[in-house]
């Protein structure tokens, strides 16, 4: 019996397959393949995020999220040091989510 699953994982899976008696079937993907699947991925985990039921749940979601973006980062060659600092340099121009605000429409007065 054979189970495809076709999506990219960590690092230790195949490992962790193997020592369940089982045997995975890996290759490595260039680079485009690879930005792709990290897009997939980081929408994968997002929809583990909608679905988690408690704040631990979600916490642990969010990691594998994180891990993610790290991933997207250093694909480019960034650290996660500086996906923050670009974020820090947004969040002084246009503020951050505190607020919660939530715009609905803009009404323009042309005259």
């Amino acid at each position: 019996m054979e189970e495809i699953y076709d999506k990219l994982v960590r690092d230790n899976i195949a490992d962790i397959i193997r020592s369940n008696g089982e045997e995975p079937i890996t290759r490595i993907l260039n680079d485009d393949e690879y930005w792709e699947y990290l897009l997939k991925k980081d929408s994968e985990e997002l929809e583990e995020v909608k679905k988690a039921l408690t704040p631990e749940e979600i916490k642990k979601e969010l990691g594998d999220k994180l891990e993610v973006l790290i991933a997207m980062a250093n694909f480019y060659g960034f650290t996660l040091e500086d996906i923050i600092h670009e974020a820090d340099i947004k969040k002084s121009k246009n503020g951050g989510f505190k607020k919660r605000l939530l715009l609905e429409k803009v009404i323009t007065n042309k005259k």
